[in-house]
């Protein structure tokens, strides 16, 4: 895409998102985001259909399903606008993001009519059912089970982590439907409603005070025969290509936000005179070196995937850039001294966090979902490296 195209584009999501992050919006600038999903969940939920009106959800998505069929350029754009712009974080990210082009991949006419259009217009929010107690860095081990019976699969297991299943009105749940498959084998993705009897959604309270990720059991849930992705024993495929979707565009949009956070802690580090410090200015400085190592290492993996050739840059991102905002909430806690671990005043019996409290203990969890990065040095060693398998039980 030319330039000055893009450069076009560009000033036309700035100016919308300028224009409509006011008067009834005004109050959702910079609410939710990972340690704060808690946040005015209504107010952008709104937000998200008011996105879809204006056409400015499922970039890039084709045209016949809702989206604009945006180029990889353009859409990076609108997620570093968006974040520069303080807009609120999205609720519908995993549908858009995840089901969405997995349904587009894998799904029938049928599927891609019933589910697409409530994603792109904000109405319902999904979920991903891919974690177990025993199956989290080791999903081929999910143990979770559904059998058909007549025009419906029956579902019993266990999943833990899932985001936001406690707004979710679907979820996609990869479990086992052939009786005595192990590992990859036998496995399916089936789309599942969340309001139903046999569904049970557990919050599970994390070190920030706040829930986010969750448990759900599934006790004799059902849906219905057709809303399988892929045959069965497909699901170990669709549910990699779901996984692939996770590093898209919206890379660039999250390293604008953890610029903003570094400015931050830079901007305290100056008030309290820590970046007098050597050794806390060092740190300082390649935190921001890294963050440039990250955005360049980003780009490149944009080319891949806009090729269609995912390669190890898919790894080796989740893994740099989990590791650095780790760092980076340890380094926005020492940054303020003693200060840094005293709480706001609270009621008794709770305690209020500070930003670089909850960024510090958030990012722990950074490098263990989405892949830990324990995973995710197996996968550069031995898939990217040549280097010999550790061992399998």
């Amino acid at each position: 895409m030319a330039e000055q195209d893009l450069e076009a584009f560009r000033a036309e999501v700035r100016a919308w998102l300028e224009e409509n992050l006011s008067g009834e919006f005004a109050a959702a600038r910079g609410l939710g985001g990972p340690g704060r999903e808690h946040e005015g969940h209504e107010i952008r939920h709104a937000w998200e259909r008011h996105l879809a009106k204006a056409g400015w959800t499922c970039l890039g998505w084709p045209v016949e399903y809702g989206g604009r069929n945006a180029t990889m350029e353009q859409q990076v754009v609108f997620f570093e606008e968006y974040a520069r712009a303080g807009a609120p974080h999205r609720v519908g990210h995993i549908g858009e993001g995840l089901i969405g082009p997995t349904i587009i991949d894998f799904g029938t006419e049928e599927q891609k009519r019933r589910f697409l259009p409530p994603i792109r217009d904000g109405e319902e929010l999904w979920c991903q059912g891919y974690s177990e107690p025993n199956a989290g860095s080791d999903l081929a081990n999910v143990q979770t089970r559904a059998e058909l019976v007549g025009d419906e699969w029956v579902i019993h297991g266990q999943k833990v982590w899932t985001s936001l299943a406690h707004v979710a009105d679907w979820c996609f749940v990869l479990c086992r439907t052939e009786p005595g498959s192990t590992r990859h084998r036998g496995l399916s993705y089936l789309l599942v409603p969340m309001r139903q009897p046999g569904v049970e959604v557990r919050p599970i309270v994390q070190a920030t005070g706040t829930s986010e990720f969750n448990e759900v059991f599934f006790d004799g849930a059902r849906t219905a025969k057709e809303n399988i992705l892929g045959a069965p024993g497909d699901g170990w495929r669709v549910a990699m290509a779901t996984l692939g979707y996770e590093r898209g565009a919206s890379t660039l949009g999250q390293q604008l936000l953890f610029r903003r956070e570094l400015e931050a802690i830079i901007a305290v580090a100056k008030e309290t005179g820590a970046n007098r410090d050597p050794v806390l200015r060092d740190r300082l400085a390649r935190a921001w070196i890294e963050l440039e190592i990250m955005r360049f290492n980003a780009l490149r993996t944009m080319r891949s995937l806009a090729a269609g050739e995912p390669g190890p840059e898919v790894s080796i991102a989740k893994l740099y850039w989990s590791e650095w905002h780790r760092r980076l909430g340890e380094l926005a806690v020492d940054v303020q001294g003693a200060a840094g671990l005293l709480t706001e005043p609270a009621p008794v019996g709770s305690y209020e966090l500070t930003d670089a409290q909850r960024l510090f203990l958030f990012s722990r969890a950074d490098t263990i979902y989405a892949g830990s990065s324990e995973i995710q040095r197996n996968i550069i060693a031995e898939r990217t490296l040549g280097l010999p398998r550790e061992p399998r039980p």
